[in-house]
């Protein structure tokens, strides 16, 4: 088989790896490879072939993916999901919560939870989660007049 075969078909694995990935690395080798392919079908010799597909890979990475990743991105803002989505949005306390734990109503399930600060936390008083560890919402009291945060929905009860 010809080298510029083995390097369109390096290519083409990585175009294939690069759909499950999402995060266009493998393209930019893939793009190497391709490169590697054309110094191939010129009749280079392999250690040139090799060369000419890492500095094209490494150019495509450190300037074309940022680039990309740039625009992408400014294109339409990333949703967070699973527990990163709930980071930020209001609970109630079901059963007292302390720091060693508890439990909170938060987004229709009930949630173990441990109070951020060293004060105990009673049932029904609202809560905001300040993050997620593990399976463990750790919360803090919603102040008196405190304005929800933006994109957050009442807790139902």
């Amino acid at each position: 088989m010809a080298d510029w075969l083995w390097w369109i078909s390096g290519a083409l694995v990585l175009g294939i790896l690069e759909m499950l990935s999402l995060d266009l690395v493998l393209v930019m080798f893939a793009g190497g490879a391709l490169a590697g392919g054309l110094a191939a079908g010129l009749g280079a010799s392999v250690p040139v072939q090799i060369v000419v597909a890492c500095v094209t890979a490494a150019l495509l990475l450190f300037t074309l993916r940022p680039w990309l990743l740039r625009h992408l991105r400014g294109r339409q803002p990333l949703v967070e999901t699973n527990t990163a989505a709930l980071v930020g949005r209001e609970a109630v306390v079901m059963s007292t919560v302390t720091v060693e734990g508890g439990r909170v109503k938060l987004a229709g399930e009930v949630w173990s939870a441990r109070a951020e600060a060293g004060t105990a936390i009673g049932p029904g008083t609202p809560v905001r989660v300040a993050r997620i560890e593990g399976a463990t919402a750790v919360v803090a009291a919603v102040g008196a007049g405190q304005p929800p945060l933006p994109g957050t929905a009442a807790p139902a009860h």
